[in-house]
């Protein structure tokens, strides 16, 4: 669950299958499908309206047309997709067509695809913390978004033309920084390439986070907080600590944490372990920051 909508991977061998107006009218539901394929090939039909859908492809469905779909795999593989069901309410508003708009299809090799790709693998292995819903929340209408531009937005929202691909671009970049954090592979050079973007743009990207190496850093220094009062890590080295967080030293690596937090490295992982043995708890907690 989503939130707004539903998350759902399908694994199939080889079928066919009609959505016939009985079915819609016993059905009662009224919702979309932005579908995107992993493995084999997707085809529906709609009206006069046929696609296919390859790997990387993302479509759009109106569950409340008469459709017929097939799936197929590769080599006897079978296929397998993932579906954002949301209700009619959460997108129709946003769409210039809202009954015509099934079938519409974004390849691939559009970057936008890519995004949305992103954020379906964002949406699955969103944890669970105390701003996860927000979190998801803002995923799911950033998808939203960026298929209503395809699709084609109503007259009131077309005013946010290009907002959602760079939110969602922006997302994207921040999940592979967070998953790179520990290589030296996050220089703007890097990611300009990576993203297809030029440099000026990435740097507008990152105005309202203190730009690009204040980010990066920032979020080295929360991870390297993370690890300090991490039972698991507690053995480690600061400076080994340091060199891993891609810091010049560990001398480098205490200033800046200094900085951010208040406190040394020492300090907070001292304050975690006295936290541990007072409390018989696994991990020691953020608030540690706070206490005297």
């Amino acid at each position: 669950m989503t939130g707004k909508g539903m998350l759902v991977e399908s694994v199939s061998s080889p079928l066919e299958y009609d959505r016939t107006a009985a079915h819609i009218a016993r059905g009662g539901l009224d919702h979309y499908h932005i579908t995107l394929c992993f493995q084999g090939q997707v085809g529906f039909a709609s009206g006069r309206r046929e696609i296919a859908l390859r790997p990387g492809d993302v479509c759009l469905i109106d569950m409340a047309q008469p459709s017929r779909t097939w799936l197929t795999g590769a080599g006897g593989e079978r296929s397998r997709q993932t579906s954002l069901i949301l209700p009619r309410p959460v997108l129709a508003p946003r769409l210039a067509h809202p009954d015509s708009s099934t079938a519409t299809l974004l390849p691939g090799y559009d970057r936008r695809a890519r995004l949305l790709a992103d954020q379906f693998a964002a949406l699955w292995q969103q944890p669970e913390t105390s701003d996860a819903a927000a979190v998801t929340a803002a995923i799911v209408d950033g998808i939203c978004d960026v298929i209503a531009e395809v699709a084609g937005r109503a007259a009131d929202a077309r005013g946010d033309v290009g907002r959602a691909e760079r939110r969602l671009l922006l997302a994207a970049i921040k999940q592979h920084i967070d998953a790179n954090l520990h290589t030296g592979a996050l220089s703007a050079d890097d990611l300009c390439s990576r993203f297809r973007l030029s440099r000026a743009s990435l740097y507008r990207l990152f105005e309202s986070d203190g730009g690009l190496a204040h980010y990066v850093q920032d979020q080295r220094l929360n991870r390297a907080l993370l690890l300090l009062i991490s039972p698991a890590a507690r053995s480690k080295r600061l400076i080994d600590l340091a060199v891993e967080l891609q810091f010049s030293g560990d001398s480098t690596f205490v200033r800046a944490f200094r900085r951010q937090f208040g406190l040394t490295p020492g300090e907070v992982r001292d304050r975690a372990e006295a936290w541990s043995r007072e409390t018989s708890a696994a991990d020691g907690p953020l608030h540690v920051l706070g206490r005297r």
